[in-house]
Formats: structure tokens, C-alpha cells, sequence
């Protein structure tokens, strides 16, 4: 199945493409017909015949001249959101992917292996000036949205199995620093499907519970026990034994596993997309913004930064249906997504980091919560906008 993105790309909301590209490949070249790109994908490369096409329908022609299976995609400009994609080209192969894109700017990516982030390019649609418009909520669009989001979350469920993965041997073999500075990035493709997840209401207590959210005789398993370990109270904590430390991983990454097998078979509608969109905003108010999250490690701002990519996927899958249904409702909500992640650049160290959250005051905190309501508010009337 999918692989989406690797850590480095998946913790921030709009990453460079030079942060996420290995190679690029913006020649202009002969086409095979008007919005027709030819990709030459092979184990070290992915060759558009062209950096741009016309808005409209894009055929991407794909051969796979390499000796691995291979994987195409189209993601909007974050290089997270799919937009169109391709699987199990195998060698010798080709094959079509035929797409409706409106202006902007993009990310094409081949997967040889069908793993990691790829081989990316950027990408740019222009206005041909043609109508791409969509005039009615009809069954095609409602279909678009809802199988771009189940790629969404199957591709961040697989990356959180394959960087869990890594964080388990880590962790197991006492590479404490490298553990720590893995957790909250693997913990994130967790956060942009938290909503998914925990639909699934026996695995979320087993993954993600807080220590203060137990109950008598419950056991403590998953993210937020191995994190108090990796963070050890000044005083009054015994550490993990190796054994222990195998084996609470282990369980949580056999768990990890189960939830990516569920969500390979999930359907979602428009209204569980969007309350899922309205949820995550929720997990942000309700955990991330008073710190009781992460209380150990203080990673709050990670998680609260993969919620809003989590919300923000969301909405812009559902965009199209909210611009013909309530444009003005659109306009709002996309204003609040930028003013909200303006707050939140103001804390980042890197493209994949933040200051820790112990360290963020309390007007702080207060600027962070207005700039949720004031989302959480317009978001929260998506779904009844499209849908009634």
C-alpha cells in the first residue's frame, strides 16, 4: 500500500520542496498532447516530460523502466495532501493517471519499492482558463473526497507503522536521545488520523492514554508510558529493565499494525470527514493547548501541529463541495487555518521542530487557544453546509 512521507516532511504543515525533494526534474519537454505528461520512473529517478500543465484534466503517462514495483502520486503543494495516484506499476509497465486540477502548485512523486517519501518534484498547474469549477455537489465530487481521504489516512497509518518501527529498536537498544528526537515525529502521523484512530475504541486506550486518564486497575500501555520513561521524573521513578522496555513497545507496535491493517478497509463520508476535520481541533483544545498532552516529554506543539494537518486535509478535500455550497463559510475557514498556523511558526525551531511546551507562557498559550476558537467555530459548520 501507500507510502507517504518521512518524518522530515510529515511534521510541518507546508514543507519546502527542497527539504523533501531527491531529485528534481523540471525540463520542459515534447508532450504526448495537451495536459499529457510522459514520467520515466526507475530506481534513481522520476522524469516528467514537464514541470507544468494546463488546469483541467492531467493524463500522467507512466512507465516504469526501473526493476522494482513502483507507485506514482500527485500531492497538493504540502507534498500530504493525494491528489491523484497509481499503485503496483510493476517493471516494463505502464499506466494512466488521469486527474481534474485546478491552478496551483504540486508535488509529483515515484515510489520505487512502494516505500518512503519517493522521488519528488515540483510541479505547477496554470490557468488555461477553462471552467474547472464545481457547479453542483454531485455523486463524482462526494467520490473524489472521500476516496482522496481514505489514501490520506492509509498513508499516514503506514508511516506511523514504518517510523514506530524504527522508534521500537531505537528504544529497545538504549539510544535514549535518538528515541526522544523520533517520538514526537512518529507520534505525529498518530495525531493527523486521531479522530480514525480512535474510532477504534479498544486500540486508542491501549496507544495513546494519559497516565492521569487511568483507571483503577487499569494497565498503562502505549505512547505516554514509554514517553515517561524516555523523560523520568526528577525524582521517585524507576526506570524500564531492558525486558520491560521490549515489551511494552513490542504491544505497542503489534497494536500499531492492527490499526493500519483496520484502516486499509475504511470508507468515509462527507460528514465523517468533516467531523472528523472539527474532532482534531477539538483534540487540540481539549489536550495540546494546556499542556496535559505530553506532560512529560513537553512535545505539545508537535502533536498540536499534526492535528491542524489532520483538519486542515480534511477541509481541503471537502473545499471543493463547501466553495458551491457556502463560499463564504470556505473563505472563513481557510482564513482561520492561515491565522492559526501563523501562531504557530512563531514556535518552531526547524521544519520539524518546536520549542517545548514548558517553555510557551501562559499569554502564549491563551494567543494559541483564541486562534482554535476562533477555527473550531466556522470548521464546525462544514459538514451541515454540505450536507443540508
Amino acid at each position: 500500500m501507500n507510502r507517504l512521507l518521512t518524518a522530515a516532511c510529515a511534521a510541518a504543515l507546508l514543507v519546502p520542496l527542497s527539504a523533501c525533494s531527491l531529485t528534481q526534474s523540471n525540463k520542459p519537454a515534447a508532450q504526448g498532447g495537451q495536459g499529457t505528461i510522459n514520467v520515466d520512473s526507475s530506481s534513481d529517478k522520476c522524469d516528467l516530460t514537464t514541470s507544468k500543465a494546463p488546469s483541467g484534466n492531467v493524463v500522467f503517462k507512466v512507465k516504469n523502466t526501473g526493476n522494482e514495483v513502483t507507485e506514482f502520486y500527485l500531492y497538493g503543494e504540502d507534498g500530504m495532501r493525494i491528489v491523484g495516484e497509481i499503485e503496483n506499476i510493476g517493471p516494463g509497465l505502464s499506466r494512466d493517471l488521469v486527474v481534474r486540477t485546478p491552478p496551483g502548485k504540486y508535488v509529483t512523486a515515484c515510489k520505487p519499492g512502494m516505500k518512503g517519501q519517493g522521488i519528488r518534484n515540483a510541479f505547477e498547474v496554470t490557468d488555461s482558463g477553462k471552467d474547472t469549477d464545481i457547479k453542483g455537489v454531485d455523486q463524482a465530487a462526494i467520490n473524489q473526497a472521500t476516496s482522496q481521504y481514505a489514501a490520506y489516512v492509509k498513508d499516514q497509518s503506514q508511516e506511523l507503522v514504518d517510523q514506530t518501527t524504527e522508534f521500537a529498536t531505537l528504544y529497545k537498544n538504549g539510544e535514549d536521545d535518538k528515541a526522544r528526537a523520533l517520538f514526537p515525529l512518529a507520534r505525529g502521523h498518530w495525531e493527523r488520523i486521531e479522530t480514525v484512530a480512535e474510532s477504534f475504541g479498544d486500540l486508542d486506550p491501549r496507544m495513546d492514554l494519559r497516565e492521569a486518564d487511568l483507571e483503577k486497575g487499569q494497565k498503562w500501555t502505549g505512547w505516554h508510558r514509554i514517553e515517561k520513561d524516555l523523560w523520568p521524573p526528577a525524582s521517585g521513578y524507576r526506570a524500564m529493565t531492558p525486558a520491560q522496555r521490549a515489551t511494552f513497545v513490542d504491544d505497542l507496535l503489534a497494536n500499531t499494525k492492527v490499526l493500519d491493517k483496520r484502516v486499509q478497509t475504511l470508507d468515509y463520508t462527507v460528514d465523517q470527514i468533516g467531523n472528523g476535520s472539527k474532532g482534531l481541533l477539538d483534540e487540540v483544545a481539549s489536550g495540546k493547548i494546556t499542556g496535559e498532552e505530553d506532560i512529560w516529554s513537553h512535545t505539545d506543539l508537535w502533536d498540536f501541529q499534526a492535528n491542524v494537518d489532520g483538519a486542515r486535509v480534511g477541509y481541503e478535500g471537502l473545499k471543493p463541495l463547501l466553495d458551491v455550497k457556502d463560499p463564504a463559510l470556505s473563505k472563513q475557514i481557510q482564513t482561520a487555518f492561515d491565522a492559526l498556523q501563523v501562531q504557530l511558526d512563531k514556535y518552531k525551531t526547524g521544519d520539524d521542530s518546536f520549542v517545548f511546551y514548558d517553555k510557551v507562557t501562559e499569554a502564549q498559550r491563551k494567543d494559541l487557544s483564541d486562534a482554535v476558537n476562533a477555527l473550531a467555530e466556522p470548521l464546525s459548520k462544514m459538514t451541515g453546509a454540505i450536507t443540508l
